[in-house]
This record gives structure tokens, sequence and C-alpha cells, in this order.
């Protein structure tokens, strides 16, 4: 096909270069010739296209058999890319709420360790004795007053068996039975005697169930058991129940020691009233007991008064620089008349007056004429009382002491002498009395004046009553 148009070009350039030389008939000839060139060169330029066409068709085919299967990847991959980002978006929003959720539940456990410690400090500053049990009677918390009262090591009890840890089996059972109750509100209590260290005391125990179900869950349905520890709080009533004793002991001693004076007053009145006073000497015998017993009474409600008076703290203080040896002199010159009808002979050993303490007078006063009445009273007929006085100035103390050659007082009543209304048996009948002097003079000694009061005693051969004071600087 191009060897013909090339042919024909050729002919068509020969016409065009050589006109008229030619012949007529060769110029028909070449212009036939010509034409069929033309004709040769247009079909040959149709067939061109239709090959070209043809050709680009098929390898426009065989481009898109190769490239089926690479789309079909790139789709596929992209699909899988598609499905990756997916899955690393949703894992790391897991991860996120995984770090959020840790951080709220890093934030609940410094709260739930706040709030322990803060129960644990609750617990430790509470005097009484505190014991926590869980469900199977461990000791998980008590504070240093339960392991001083009970006797146990506080760091090795952590985590034992509460049988283990306490040496009482009744407060161990007291435990048991409240946990195996199951009750989840109220509590139980209980008046228990415990062997302590410093003796046997009497303790109420309050004993609470704690669910052990956490909180906000709802409580078990009926007949479900729940598991539960025990919170056992021990507060010591001993004193409470020596006070509430001693206030029965107060009433029925003062009921008593009331009822005497006033039978006396009430008999000698009716004998009075009946005429039984035969003579004016008589009649002024009956009068002289009727008034040493309404003295008697009277030195008694005093008495009662004044103690009540410094227990309470309602007493009135006046302290000022005092001399002893002043205040004793006042004192033995009064008791001196008693002294002589017994033939008691005082020694008076006394310092200079210089030396002064800081003291409410009239009680100091009160206090040193107790006691040299008592030793008039305990000395047999021809004895001796002894009154000193010495100074510690190191310590800058002043000591009194006031001995006699009486009876002297049992070793096992020395130490109840100062409790009110106590009178040793073997020497009441030397001497009436209350018993509440020597109580008075321990209240004012001790309680009002801070000091310390002192005693020492034989039987058979006397006691010496003494106190101890601060001089004044």
């Amino acid at each position: 096909m191009l060897s013909l148009m090339l042919g024909g070009a050729a002919c068509f350039a020969h016409a065009a270069l050589a006109p008229g030389v030619a012949h007529a008939s060769e110029r028909a000839a070449g212009a036939a010739l010509c034409l069929a060139s033309a004709a040769c060169a247009v079909g040959a330029n149709v067939l061109l296209r239709r090959d070209a066409r043809a050709i680009a068709d098929r390898i426009r085919d065989m481009a898109g058999a190769r490239l089926a299967p690479v789309q079909a990847e790139t789709l596929q991959l992209r699909f899988l890319s598609s499905a990756i980002n997916q899955l690393i978006e949703a894992a790391a929003k897991s991860v996120d709420d995984a770090n959020l959720r840790a951080k709220e539940l890093e934030i609940e456990l410094k709260v739930a360790n706040a709030e322990r410690q803060h129960a644990e400090a609750i617990i430790y500053s509470i005097s009484d004795a505190v014991l926590v049990t869980d469900p199977f009677d461990e000791l998980v918390m008590a504070n240093e007053s339960a392991a001083r009262t009970l006797d146990f090591d506080l760091e090795r009890a952590s985590r034992s068996p509460v049988d283990r840890v306490l040496a009482d089996p009744k407060l161990v059972e007291l435990i048991r039975d409240m946990r195996q109750s199951h009750s989840r509100s109220g509590r139980r209590i209980v008046e228990h005697r415990v062997r302590t260290p410093g003796g046997d005391r009497t303790f109420k125990v309050t004993l609470s169930c704690v669910a052990s179900s956490p909180a906000g869950a709802s409580p078990p349905a009926l007949g479900e058991e729940s598991s539960a520890g025990v919170v056992a709080v021990l507060h010591d009533v001993t004193r409470e129940k020596e006070v509430a004793e001693m206030k029965n002991d107060f009433v029925s001693n003062v009921s008593h020691e009331l009822r005497t004076p006033l039978a006396s007053i009430k008999a000698y009145i009716e004998m009075l009233i009946d005429g039984e006073a035969e003579n004016e000497k008589t009649t002024r015998e009956f009068y002289e007991v009727i008034q040493n017993e309404a003295n008697r009474l009277g030195r008694l409600i005093d008495n009662i008064l004044n103690i009540s008076r410094i227990e309470s703290g309602l007493v009135q203080v006046n302290k000022q620089p005092q001399s002893l040896m002043v205040l004793l002199k006042e004192a033995i010159e009064v008791i001196a008349p008693q002294a002589r009808m017994k033939n008691i002979q005082i020694v008076e050993n006394l310092t200079p007056a210089f030396y002064q303490t800081s003291a409410d007078r009239d009680m100091l006063y009160q206090a040193t004429l107790n006691l040299l009445s008592n030793a008039v009273k305990y000395t047999p007929e021809r004895g001796t009382i002894t009154v000193e006085t010495a100074v510690d100035e190191a310590k800058k103390k002043v000591i009194t002491r006031i001995s006699d050659t009486g009876v002297g007082i049992p070793p096992k009543d020395l130490p109840f002498v100062f409790d009110k209304f106590y009178r040793a048996e073997s020497n009441s009948h030397m001497a009436k009395g209350s018993g509440l002097g020597l109580s008075l003079v321990k209240h004012i000694i001790e309680t009002v004046h801070r000091g310390r009061l002192f005693v020492e005693s034989h039987v058979g051969k006397g006691s010496c009553f003494g106190f101890e004071l601060d001089l004044c600087e």
C-alpha cells in the first residue's frame, strides 16, 4: 500500500514539471494514473485508520485485561487500609477509655486509702479499746488502748485469728456470736469483767456487726446469709461503778451518822419533856449532851459540805503567803485544853516564821486542827504529841509532821484511812467520829494545795501524819 502511494505521487510530479512537452495522449494517461494513485492513497489512508483503531482496541483490551487484577488488588488494599484504620481508631479509643478508667480507679484508690487512714486515725485516737474483725474472725484493726488493755502485740496481731490474739475466751465468744447472728443493724451491749495487767476491770462491751457487701449493693434476699465482720468497743466502767457504789455508801453512811446524834438529841429532849431531870444538875447534864450532839451534827454537816465543794470545784480558794509556824501554833493553842485533860504533852519543833507557803489560811488551819484532834483522840493518857516542821530548800518544800504515841493503825487499815467514813474497827472504841476528818484533810492538802499527804504507823507505838507543800519563792 505504501508503494502505490509513492508511485502515484511520482507520476503527478512528472506531469507538473513538463507541461506541453509530452504528447496529448500521454497527458491523458498521466492524469488517469494520477487519479488512480490518489484513489489508492485515499483507500490506503482509510485502511490505515481502521487498522490503527483495531490495534488500539487490541492494546486497550490487553491493557484492561492486565489492569483488572491490579485494580482489584488496589480495591482490596483500600478496603484493608480502611478496616485497619477503623481498628486503630477503635484500639486508640479503647486505650483512652482504659487510661480514663485507670485514672478513675487511681482516684478511687486514693480516696479509699484516705478514708481508711482517716478511719484508722479515728480508731487510734479513741481512748476506749477498739477491735475490728473480718468475716473469718481475724483481727484486721485494733488501737493501742486495746493492745494495752487486753495485753497483746499490736503489730503481730494483725490478720491473726482473734482466739489466738485474745486470752479472754468469753470476749472471743461474744465476737463470734455477734458475727454468726448476721445482724446488719442494731448492736449488742454486754457488761463484762476482764482480767487486765493492772487487775480485774469491768467493761461495757458494745458489739456491732459490719456487712461485708460493698457500699451501694442491695441487701441480701430474705433467707440469704451475709457474712460480716464485727466491731467491738470496750469502755472501762470500773471507775463509774466504784463511784456509784461510793455514792450509795456515802448516802448510807451520812444517813447513819446523822441518825446517831439526832437520836441522842431526841432521846434527851423526850426525857426533859417527861420530867426525868429531877434537879438542876441533871437538867444541865442533859442540856450539855444535847449541845455536844448538836455540835457534832454541825461539824458533820460542815465536813460533808466542805468535801462536796472541794470535789465539785465550787470552793472559793484565797491563797496567800502563810507561815506554817504561825498556823500550827494557833491550832496547838486550840487543841491544848483537850490534851491537858488527858495529861498529853505537846512538843513543838517548828521552823522560823519567815519560811512561808502559798495557802488558803482557813483551809490549811482546818487541816492541821483535824490532824491534831485525831492525835489527841487516839493517844492514851500521859502520852506525847510532837509537832515539827522541816524545810528542804533544794526541793523548795516545807514538811510538817504530827506524831503521837497512840495506839497506831493496823497495816490492813492503813491504805484506807483517808477514805470517806472509814474508821479502823480496832480503834473505834477509843473515840467517836464520822470518818470524814482525814478525808477532808486529804482534799485540802492534795486537791486544793497540790501538796502530798502521807502517814506512817505502828500498832502500839503510835502514828505520824504529815504533809508536804511548796515553799514561796
